[in-house]
């Protein structure tokens, strides 16, 4: 979802997992105007995982399976069919007769190099985490395409299909070896989905124009042209849509925004569903401590000295809640393993005692990074008040440091930042999702945990064969009860360790002003955002 999906990401807003503001002011004869402050890392599947660069895509590229708009059953997307057909092989069978944008054929042969590519290329912003419980990929003829999996049953492989890692790219215009830039992306017109984009100007303007030949889950759009317009700063994206200067604002308005917006005359707040997941991590290399016990307690002290309710309430207006999993609340199988470990309250006794009994002396220094412009603008907020939490407590001394987004998605991913912040927008409705690609075990040889904590890497300190053992468990089992036993066994031992600090989570908030339908068929648990959705 996530830095986005985060992928990686997946990532957040500062007000929720989808924040729209919509409204009817854009001339039929232009289609829709949507306005956004999300910024796209890469169009090329390979290169991204954040929520920006999964706008674009979703409108652009087919997937095997998708959901349907308000839905998050499985649907045929290119696939006609898709099933296991051995308990380690998942197999897709492709629709007869589909094509790219550009003309070219699209079958068996660009799917398996569209997963194979994502793989080999192994991109630090890219999606190859997803990918870990793919042994293979192969087309067997020009509509039958067969998977191998790692695990018998994974009962988690057919929604990876829907993520970040799932894009279908045509193979005669993208390159095996490396991403495909925006610019060549767009000219090659490789896309099959409900939308081609017509003209491109990076992270300032992008035009969407219908794909006539789409034939896919969702329903054709109803506006033949939608024009993404991006902006620098969520107050100038609030007073466009409130002069009605654009149809649809997506991403990121404030608290204090989204509170004004609600008293506005001819304008109605939505909100959807949840997931949307703020949290710390922390680079197991890099963080302070001279030994991995030391470099524990620190960790746990963190835990024992941040006050949630705190950044919900003075931060966020309780547009978030505390979050005490990196599953959150409302996931099956979420449990509250934080708030059961360390307490739903900062605990500074407890929080000295693991630095003590460790011997690690105090205070101890944290380098502290979080992105200014890319989990919204109350970021500077939250982070100042994590930074005076745990100062407060005597124990640490934090340097605080923001960085724009271009620059932090590549230094997060080259250990740049010992502790720093992340987001978490989900790629499909499961537990899994919070969990597998950030837990999954991984080498520098083959696709790696997408923000670089080295949490279970092989080979080093940082592996943990049971925790591989308990994720395998969890995502092969059938038995709803059995799996989430073992669900919270995997939160239980995240809590314990500590390789990411869950903050908050967020709900989905739209706000609509009449003459755009469709607001409410986006704000479904998939944590997609279809342009085929809105219609004026």
């Amino acid at each position: 979802m996530s830095l986005r999906r985060g992928a990686a990401i997946a990532l957040t807003t500062a007000v929720s997992a989808a924040t729209l503001v919509a409204c009817g002011s854009g001339d039929e004869s232009t289609g829709l105007i949507v306005g956004t402050t999300d910024k796209v890392v890469s169009i090329d599947p390979a290169g991204s995982y954040d929520n920006g660069s999964m706008t674009v895509q979703t409108q652009v590229y087919q997937y095997l399976l998708n959901f349907p708009a308000g839905s998050t059953e499985l649907a045929p997307d290119a696939a006609e069919s898709c099933d296991f057909t051995e308990p380690t092989v998942y197999t897709c069978t492709l629709k007869p007769g589909l094509t790219f944008a550009n003309g070219n054929d699209l079958t068996a042969s660009d799917v398996a190099f569209s997963f194979q590519r994502i793989v080999d290329i192994n991109d630090p912003n890219g999606p190859a985490s997803l990918l870990g419980t793919m042994a293979s990929v192969e087309a067997v003829d020009d509509t039958t395409v067969t998977f191998t999996l790692n695990s018998p049953n994974d009962q988690t492989f057919p929604q990876i299909l829907v993520t970040s890692a799932g894009p279908i790219v045509d193979e005669e215009t993208y390159p095996a070896d490396e991403v495909l830039s925006d610019d060549d992306a767009v000219e090659a017109g490789g896309f099959s989905g409900p939308y081609t984009i017509t003209s491109y100007d990076k992270n300032e303007l992008a035009e969407f124009t219908a794909n006539p030949d789409y034939d896919g889950t969702y329903d054709a759009p109803s506006e033949d042209v939608v024009t993404l317009k991006y902006y620098a700063k969520s107050e100038n994206l609030k007073l466009d849509i409130q002069n009605q200067a654009i149809d649809v604002a997506y991403r990121s308005l404030t608290p204090t925004d989204i509170a004004d917006l609600e008293k506005a005359d001819g304008i109605t707040v939505h909100q959807g569903a949840g997931g949307e997941l703020r949290y710390v991590v922390f680079n197991l290399d890099t963080m302070p401590g001279g030994t991995p016990a030391q470099k524990l307690a620190v960790r746990q002290a963190v835990a024992s000295s941040v006050d949630r309710a705190e950044l919900s309430t003075e931060v966020y207006q309780d547009t978030y809640t505390p979050a005490w999993s990196m599953v959150p609340e409302g996931q099956t199988g979420a449990t509250e393993a934080f708030k059961e470990l360390y307490g739903a309250e900062p605990n500074l006794e407890a929080a000295g005692k693991y630095l003590s009994d460790a011997g690690v002396a105090t205070p101890v220094e944290i380098q502290l990074q979080y992105n200014p412009d890319h989990y919204g603008s109350s970021s500077d907020q939250e982070y100042s008040a994590i930074k005076r939490q745990l100062e407060d407590t005597g124990l640490f001394t934090v340097n605080l440091q923001s960085t724009e987004w271009n620059t932090y998605s590549e230094e997060f991913p080259a250990d740049g930042y010992p502790v720093f912040q992340l987001g978490w927008f989900p790629d499909f409705p499961d537990a899994d999702n919070y969990l597998s690609p950030f837990l999954a075990p991984y080498s520098t040889d083959k696709a790696g945990n997408f923000t670089n904590s080295h949490y279970n890497e092989e080979g080093t300190p940082h592996a943990d064969p049971d925790m591989t053992a308990l994720l395998e468990s969890e995502r092969t089992d059938g038995d709803p009860t059995t799996r989430a036993a073992t669900l919270a066994q995997i939160q239980t031992r995240l809590a314990e360790q500590v390789p990411y600090l869950p903050l908050l989570t967020g709900t989905s908030v739209a706000v609509a002003v009449d003459g755009v339908t469709g607001v409410d068929d986006t704000l479904d648990p998939s944590f997609k955002f279809r342009f085929t959705s809105l219609a004026q």
